[in-house]
């Protein structure tokens, strides 16, 4: 008799939907008719994340008590359950966004490579060791790289590709470094082993846990790690970086969490300073780079470092408070950075070329209800009452004031407010002028086409954003609930 470890199908059942309609949508390349062949993706791959966001909020219903399954290489628990719902839901508003941009070939491979890197996503927030960590983290990088590079008519495209290849790598390699160091010291592969393991004080331990840090900062963007962000997200499909901007972060954040607690909590006096230089960093550089923009997805990518400034500040406070406040933090976040590249996505299509805030310029008036969500996302990002990221922040400068760092409560307060610079520029932007008379835009009938998919994408976030702000309670106990995982 061979003696083999039980499997907890439903711990992995989000991660084996999102394989099931990878391969369908693959296998759709092949034998589907070219001209129904992005129906018949679309269409599988809203049936891949919705059935994994559905057993994702299965897995959450049925997890109150946190257990290590499939050989404890993973957690099933309800702050990966959780994040995995919101990474799912990003992945389907993404292939709405996507569903219109008339891309000419690879039609397939595109969802295919959606819907594989969102399963490597849902796999990673819930890694229980070293090992699974970093081979989920190659399984949804690799993925990303072929994806950012997928526009193989654009040279924009094909950069972006090899650079985030190869800044990609070297802090994979960093992060495996890491690893191998922590395993040198301890001989653990497991999170929990690691932190009951011997050699805590030992310098190798503590200089493998600062590289695996590095290592997730780069997948982040936290500055300083961030260098590939601005050019990536404006050379690859707009799309994808809608993609990259919101679920990477929310799995990038939440493994950070999980291994910081989990695995050193002893060396929390080390890795929250650390992290608090990290979220300095990554605020002072996004808000000041992001001001000299006039790219849009540019200015967006610095914004999206800015944010990581402030996730990063809930995890520097190391409480029960702070993880709240992430999990919280990373729903109107998301939502308002897939709709902002919606947005993006949609000007890019009807004037052929990338969008600044130059070209933004009448959009309000052309196409009234994009014009709305984006000026809501724009409020959301800036930290404005009525939209959940006015909650978002403040629940991160609560509960780090709790953990007694106020003078990060500041630093955020001031970024905030460098913030409106650039964030109330767009807003600007968009009701500048009149689109009575637009030559870039106008077709026959006089109005730009639409995209019912991608305004359906966009309202959902809208939705999301402002409902994140009325509906605050039910979304908070959901992130308490998650963050009851964690051992503080």
């Amino acid at each position: 008799m061979i003696d083999t470890p039980s499997v907890d199908w439903l711990a992995l059942s989000p991660t084996l939907a999102l394989l099931a309609a990878a391969g369908l949508t693959l296998l759709g390349a092949v034998i589907v008719p070219r001209e129904t062949e992005r129906a018949f993706s679309v269409v599988v791959s809203l049936a891949g994340f919705g059935t994994s966001a559905a057993l994702s909020g299965v897995v959450f219903d049925r997890s109150a008590d946190p257990s290590a399954v499939v050989v404890e290489s993973m957690t099933r628990d309800r702050l990966g359950a959780l994040a995995a719902i919101i990474i799912a839901l990003v992945g389907a508003a993404v292939v709405l966004v996507s569903a219109g941009d008339g891309r000419r070939s690879h039609v397939g491979e595109f969802y295919a490579l959606i819907a594989a890197s969102t399963a490597g996503m849902v796999f990673f927030v819930s890694s229980g060791n070293l090992m699974t960590m970093f081979l989920a983290l190659e399984w949804f990088s690799i993925s990303l790289y072929v994806l950012c590079a997928l526009d193989t008519h654009r040279r924009e495209s094909l950069e972006a590709g090899l650079k985030y290849l190869i800044v990609g790598s070297f802090g994979s390699g960093i992060l495996l470094f890491g690893c191998a160091l922590v395993y040198g010291a301890t001989g653990e592969l497991g999170f929990k082993a690691i932190q009951e393991a011997t050699g805590a004080d030992d310098p190798l331990f503590v200089s493998g846990m600062a590289m695996i840090l590095a290592g997730l900062a780069f997948k982040v963007s936290a500055a300083p790690f961030h260098m590939w962000t601005p050019d990536v997200y404006e050379g690859a499909p707009t799309p994808v970086t809608a993609f990259m901007s919101a679920a990477t972060k929310v799995a990038g954040l939440v493994l950070m969490l999980r291994i910081l607690v989990t695995a050193f909590p002893e060396q929390a006096e080390i890795w929250s300073v650390a992290v608090a230089v990290l979220a300095v960093c990554s605020l002072a550089v996004g808000n000041l780079a992001a001001i000299a923009q006039s790219d849009l997805k540019r200015l967006l990518a610095y914004s999206s470092v800015s944010h990581a400034g402030f996730l990063l500040i809930a995890i520097a406070a190391n409480s029960n408070a702070g993880t709240e406040a992430l999990l919280y933090y990373l729903i109107p976040y998301s939502a308002a950075s897939v709709g902002a590249f919606a947005v993006v996505a949609a000007r890019e299509r009807e004037q052929g070329r990338a969008v600044t805030l130059s070209s933004l310029e009448g959009l309000g008036w052309e196409r009234p209800f994009l014009g709305v969500c984006m000026w809501w996302f724009m409020l959301s990002m800036a930290g404005f009452p009525l939209t959940g990221g006015f909650l978002g922040k403040l629940f991160v400068f609560s509960a780090i004031y709790e953990a007694g760092w106020w003078w990060l409560v500041v630093v955020g307060v001031l970024a905030t407010a460098l913030s409106l610079a650039y964030y109330l520029n767009v807003v600007r932007a968009l009701y500048t002028r009149s689109g009575e008379v637009r030559g870039d835009v106008v077709v026959a009938g006089g109005s730009p086409p639409r995209d019912v998919l991608l305004e359906t994408a966009a309202g959902a976030a809208l939705v999301v954003t402002i409902g994140s702000f009325f509906f605050v309670q039910p979304l908070v106990d959901l992130a308490s609930d998650a963050a009851a995982a964690l051992p503080f």
